[in-house]
């Protein structure tokens, strides 16, 4: 018997209409793989209507917890706030706009359940794994760019995270490919505050790869095809200048790593 305890720790912000179909999906995952779990969503306020469908949700599917936050709010902080408030030892998160489907998280879970000392990230760069708008046949183009085009995901976005994670771990001479995932599972005594708190955006990812490599915690990929949004607007912008402008405090948080953490030992 599978004895996992697992706490799920969704950030979002107005994304009503894809919780609708994602929640009913981690639970069922959830219920054939865990023992014990609950779903925290950790909402930044949001202005649609999240709430009462939480609370429709929560009459046939128990064990979701709505957090609403309306102080601090960004990602990094949405996501330490469910790590604290969680019950379980073992805490996974992940996006709230569908990219990581059912399968992915399963994938993750029983990774996990495999060998429970090891930190486990979805990364979209390496075997069976995939960018958005990909699937398990990479070479069929036409798909690829039908799936896109029906999204709410822009090409210019998803060419830029290719070449924006190689960057990153070329600076960091390290051997995670997908260094804005933000799609893990692990054991949260093992996670730090501070990579959190030192961050606005999606660059807490990197601070956490580097710190829990420096605590000699292994970490492994495991691939997964991301799917493109369905319903609402991405959080990152689609124009060229402030993708790259919000790209600049990745490529700081990754110089800050390779020179704090290198200095004690190679990643």
């Amino acid at each position: 018997m599978n004895l996992l305890e697992l706490s799920v720790i969704l950030p979002v912000y107005n994304e009503e209409q894809n919780l609708k179909y994602l929640l009913p999906d981690i639970y069922k995952v959830c219920i054939e793989t865990c023992s014990h779990f609950e779903i925290l969503i950790i909402d930044d306020d949001s202005s649609d209507n999240t709430k009462k469908l939480i609370e429709k949700l929560k009459i046939q599917y128990p064990f979701l917890n709505h957090i609403i936050r309306k102080s601090n709010r960004s990602l990094p902080n949405s996501i330490y706030d469910g790590i604290e408030k969680s019950k379980y030892d073992t805490v996974m998160w992940l996006d709230a706009d569908g990219s990581m489907d059912k399968i992915s998280v399963r994938k993750l879970i029983v990774a996990f359940i495999n060998d429970p000392n090891k930190f486990y990230v979805g990364s979209r760069f390496v075997k069976e794994g995939g960018y958005k708008g990909q699937s398990e046949d990479k070479r069929n183009i036409i798909r690829f760019f039908n799936n896109i085009k029906n999204s709410e995901d822009s090409f210019l976005a998803i060419y830029l995270s290719i070449i924006f994670n190689k960057t990153l771990k070329r600076i960091m001479s390290i051997h995670i490919s997908d260094l804005t995932s933000g799609f893990i599972i692990g054991k949260k005594k093992y996670i730090s505050e501070k990579c959190f708190k030192l961050s606005n955006y999606g660059e807490y990812f990197i601070y956490l790869i580097a710190d829990l490599i420096n605590r000699n915690k292994e970490v492994i990929e495991v691939g997964y095809y991301c799917k493109p949004r369905l319903y609402g607007k991405s959080k990152t912008s689609n124009n060229l200048m402030t993708l790259i402008k919000l790209g600049l405090p990745y490529i700081k948080a990754a110089i800050i790593c390779k020179k704090k953490y290198n200095k004690k030992k190679k990643f």
